[in-house]
């Protein structure tokens, strides 16, 4: 009996021995550049139990592994990486970018005209250049690297006696962040055209009260000393969107419409436009509805609409890469989709998520512009989310959605979708204003002067302002646009060249502009979403003397992300602008910073700087 119940308690043991297995423990790290600036967005993965995550904007990760177990640290455009956990339980790594090669044509050629297009000469291509180091045009005998970004054609100062009105549409777009951030990330300065400033500026959010009145914004102005060039002012117009607490946001009807393309393969792409909707998906509410759309050799709509979450999580893990791009047909397809399923009084978008690689059917900028413009009218608004690097086109993004009543990001990993999605999830679908435009009066008393900050693709005519059938920006809800004028004082000697005095003409200024102190008088217009009448808001900006030391945290934020832009840009009006400079404001304007995104450009500022700008 005793020699039974020996071998019975000895098989137990035996399978507890077999079956024990050592709990996990927590692992923590940091994953840097071989510099020491810190990588996000980097995926870390445990070989033994699959688990993932991901690296916040500081490079910090922290994951489930077992002593022994081997982490993989991976992220698109650099070498993978594996590392053991040891018995600190601390890993930390540095990751190399992946230099890939461009291949160039014949070099004999570089040199010399291309055929049929006499003095066009291929731009300074050689051996054994990274890609995405120089801006990339159609006509560049390179492969693998087809990026393609509209010129920006800065503004310049213009004399307030011959142009007393500066009229533009909002933009809440915030792509050319995201993007100069993924050149930045990949150790290399982006090509000037990347830069937007507008865009960098409005990436941020400001400290703006909601509206306090019947508008669905609210607006302030603050006017002190231009930072880069003291004889100057800077004025900054801000505006806050109403927040709304998402319970209280109308019911949606979402379309997503998924580019499944070949282009589409890599894991920055079509794995990443994966979980970026799923984290959507995981935001929605039981009145909302999803349809899929996927396009590729051609457009097909694989989930009717539904708000059941398991069947869109189960329609996206679904979807594959593979095929031409078709990108015309899927955009008509998808807008018929929410048209079919339109919500009266509701939130009605297409979320369209591409590299914009389009080459079947109608494809070009022209057409995609008359597509886009016809859909407008459809009443359907629309997000445009860009992903990838190497064939992106962000001249095609940015026109579907500057012409498709829509906003506009680019996607370089998990925590800006989880930006987008998650911490921006009202301003990014719902929209509360549309067609907002801004013109500005200047008094020719107080400024002789003045240049807009960005917004070069934003300017409209004078009379584009009263006229309604005039499309532009639209604002969602909690969201804040900001803008910024450079000034001359009416007081100062420099001379603004551009245009000769009046030989028939003398500008009368009133006895008004004299007597008041007022600098300028800024002017609103803009329509509820469903609306086809504008609404007008005035607000005069007065000079109050503030230095710019004793200016608010938003203006020398936004003065520093300005500053940057040109300075990146090389821009001709960037003044004594420099990065030390742009830092030392960003330093002192920082703020409480819960969310860590102006940490984050801080580090950029300082990534810019060991890259060799100035």
């Amino acid at each position: 009996m005793k020699k039974h119940v020996l071998i019975w308690l000895s098989a137990i043991l035996s399978i507890a021995i077999v079956s024990w297995k050592k709990p996990d423990a927590t692992v923590t790290g940091k994953v840097t550049l071989p510099n020491g600036l810190p990588l996000a967005n980097v995926l870390v993965s445990s070989q033994k139990s699959g688990k993932q995550t991901t690296t916040d904007v500081k490079g910090s990760y922290s994951i489930e592994a077992q002593v022994g177990d081997v982490l993989s640290f991976s992220l698109a455009g650099y070498q993978t990486k594996q590392a053991t956990v040891g018995k600190t339980l601390v890993v930390n790594v540095e990751l190399k970018y992946m230099k890939e090669t461009v291949k160039i044509a014949k070099e004999d050629r570089l040199e010399k005209k291309i055929k049929g297009e006499p003095n066009k000469m291929y731009m300074g291509a050689r051996k054994d250049v990274p890609i995405m180091q120089r801006n990339h045009y159609p006509s560049d005998p390179i492969e693998h690297n087809t990026e393609e970004y509209d010129a920006v054609r800065e503004s310049r100062f213009l004399g307030v006696n011959q142009n007393p009105l500066s009229t533009f549409s909002i933009d809440v777009d915030r792509a050319s962040y995201s993007n100069m951030r993924r050149f930045i990330n990949g150790g290399q300065l982006p090509p000037k055209d990347v830069i937007r400033v507008e865009e960098l500026i409005n990436y941020f959010s400001y400290d703006y009260a909601d509206p306090k009145d019947d508008n669905p914004f609210a607006v302030y102005t603050e006017i002190s000393q231009c930072p880069w060039n003291k004889e100057h002012q800077l004025v900054q117009i801000g505006l806050q969107g109403k927040n709304i607490p998402t319970d209280k946001l109308p019911p949606s009807n979402l379309v997503f419409l998924i580019d499944v393309s070949g282009s589409m393969s890599s894991a920055n792409k079509l794995p990443l436009v994966k979980s970026a909707m799923r984290l959507l998906v995981n935001q929605l509410r039981q009145q909302d509805k999803v349809s899929i759309v996927v396009y590729a050799g051609a457009a097909g709509l694989v989930l009717p609409a539904t708000n059941n979450k398991e069947q869109i999580l189960q329609a996206l893990e679904r979807l594959e890469a593979g095929g031409s791009t078709a990108g015309g047909a899927g955009i008509q397809l998808a807008y018929k989709v929410a048209e079919e399923n339109f919500a009266k009084n509701g939130n009605n978008r297409v979320i369209i998520a591409t590299d914009g690689d389009f080459n079947v059917g109608a494809s070009s900028n022209a057409e995609m512009e008359r597509l886009i413009e016809d859909k407008r009218k459809s009443g359907v608004f629309l997000t445009v989310l860009g992903f990838g690097m190497g064939n992106y086109k962000d001249s095609k993004m940015e026109i579907l959605a500057d012409k498709g009543n829509g906003n506009y990001a680019y996607i370089d990993g998990i925590l800006e979708a989880e930006k987008v999605f998650i911490k921006e999830f009202g301003g990014t679908l719902f929209t509360i204003a549309k067609d907002v435009k801004i013109q500005v009066e200047f008094n020719p008393t107080k400024v002789k002067a003045y240049r807009l900050i960005g917004y070069e693709n934003r300017a409209l005519k004078n009379e584009d302002f009263n006229d309604d059938k005039k499309d532009a920006g639209e604002m969602g809800a909690g969201h804040t646009v900001t803008a910024l004028y450079e000034v001359i004082p009416a007081s100062s000697n420099e001379v603004v060249a551009g245009i000769d005095n009046l030989k028939y003409q003398n500008t009368q200024v009133n006895t008004t502009a004299y007597k008041s102190n007022e600098v300028m008088n800024v002017k609103l217009r803009y329509k509820q979403p469903s609306g086809d009448v504008s609404k007008l808001i005035e607000k005069p900006v007065v000079d109050k003397s503030i230095s710019f030391e004793k200016s608010s945290q938003n203006f020398r934020w936004a003065a520093s992300v300005a500053a940057f832009g040109m300075v990146m840009r090389d821009s001709e009006f960037k003044g004594n602008a420099t990065l030390d400079q742009a830092l030392q404001i960003a330093e002192s304007a920082k703020g409480e910073d819960k969310e860590g995104y102006r940490a984050e450009f801080i580090r950029i500022i300082r990534s810019a700087q060991l890259l060799g700008k100035k």
